[in-house]
């Protein structure tokens, strides 16, 4: 079984998109007219654009797709593991009008960005996608001002870590987890940990608290800021409560998800959040010393009755308005999402499927013992903010959440601060 190497790119490796930003404008209008209206019956060779399969399996499926499709044969354009390159390339492509990107993968917070930009085909009408035996949260992070532009592909979710050895019983609240740090004390180890460096991992964890307080970050259009609340206060506090009074340990302000797993491993830790690909190298690395005594769980929630809300990853697949051929684009976006398909994304690369019914496979679960957690996660997730104006939006995450931890900022003016400048961006 490989390990996800790819889940945390997909989940969360954004961190140059800001600096992609908004600019540029392809044809500059809506998506439901101009070149949306144009080539729906059109069938025929298409090209398929994505970041690096490391994993291996995007070329054995286009190879089976082609066999079975002679004459509407989907060629591979290979882009780099760079999320930022392949967010610039694609947008380079979209301006230009390119009608050879018929088909490409989307991370799930480029969505409102593109659509808003009238690069992105809607999927209604004859292109309406079945979504009925999907995660719910996937076809949300697709869809953008109510209308679905983006087919889910793969999904992420992030995951309690934890000592069993030390913790039989994972905590369902987060109070709960705090109890438990005199553990963590006792034992001369840290307590808890997530991704806290200022990046994309950063927005991520701050998403989370704040969604499992009941807050949010914009409002369901993208665009209206709702980030300067109670709830969100709640949230980010505890984040910044905790490094404060050491339950985070003070290293943690420079955590990736690669130093968190780092850490867990050599046995440095009680709780670690991250995503699923930690899993498989926790059992496997030769150099973890936890691989028999660790466990996963949902993340802890503010009651025991509900778990705490993930933010959703994963990546999905978009028509180009401009393609010639959108019919058969269309039938390989259906391709992508089959069962057999995404079957095979998960056995064969570690990524989360987006079919519900998959995560009560029993062969599925025997290989992969996370995976009725993780549909946990995914069930209870929320998307980053589905956003024309995200860069900016992740950039002021970012920055007033970082000061915060660090406490050179107050959670209130954090988030004062925080809201101007998503505010200042949307009227941009």
């Amino acid at each position: 079984m490989k390990a996800a190497r790819l889940s945390v790119v997909a989940g969360v490796a954004l961190v140059g998109l800001a600096l992609a930003g908004c600019t540029g404008g392809g044809s500059g209008g809506s998506s439901s007219g101009g070149d949306a209206s144009q080539n729906l019956t059109g069938k025929g060779p298409i090209t398929y654009v994505q970041g690096k399969d490391n994993s291996n399996v995007v070329r054995p499926l286009i190879e089976k797709w082609n066999s079975a499709h002679p004459d509407e044969k989907v060629t591979f354009k290979e882009q780099t593991d760079q999320a930022d390159q392949q967010h610039d390339d694609l947008v380079q492509h979209f301006q230009a009008k390119d009608s050879n990107y018929d088909v490409v993968d989307v991370d799930v917070v480029w969505t409102g960005e593109f659509a808003a930009k009238g690069w992105l085909q809607p999927l209604t009408g004859d292109f309406k996608m079945d979504n009925s035996s999907l995660l719910a949260p996937t076809v949300k992070s697709g869809t953008y001002n109510g209308t679905q532009y983006a087919a889910p592909q793969t999904s992420d979710g992030g995951i309690l870590y934890y000592r069993k050895d030390l913790v039989p019983t994972p905590p369902k609240t987060w109070d709960d987890m705090l109890k438990d740090c005199d553990i963590a004390k006792a034992n001369g180890i840290g307590c808890y940990a997530g991704q806290f460096a200022q990046y994309e991992g950063l927005t991520v964890n701050v998403a989370e608290a704040i969604n499992t307080n009941g807050g949010t970050i914009v409002g369901d259009d993208g665009k209206t800021v709702t980030v300067d609340s109670k709830e969100a206060n709640a949230g980010l506090s505890r984040l910044v409560d905790g490094f404060k009074n050491g339950q985070i340990p003070a290293e943690a302000i420079t955590y990736q998800e690669e130093q968190g797993r780092q850490a867990f491993e050599a046995g440095k830790l009680l709780f670690l959040r991250n995503w699923p690909y930690v899993y498989n190298l926790a059992k496997t690395d030769g150099s973890s010393t936890v691989k028999d005594t660790f466990g996963v769980a949902p993340l802890p929630g503010v009651s025991a009755d509900k778990p705490g809300v993930s933010s959703l990853g994963g990546h999905n697949a978009a028509i180009s308005v401009y393609s010639k051929h959108k019919a058969t684009a269309f039938a390989f976006l259906k391709f992508l999402q089959s069962e057999e398909t995404q079957k095979f994304f998960v056995t064969q690369g570690s990524l989360a499927p987006v079919l519900s019914s998959l995560y009560d496979d029993a062969d599925l679960n025997t290989q992969l013992p996370y995976l009725s957690t993780l549909k946990t996660s995914i069930e209870n997730a929320v998307p980053r903010p589905v956003s024309p104006f995200y860069p900016a939006i992740t950039k002021a995450v970012q920055d007033n959440s970082y000061a915060a931890l660090k406490g050179d900022k107050t959670v209130d003016q954090a988030l004062k601060d925080m809201a101007s400048a998503i505010q200042t961006a949307s009227q941009g």
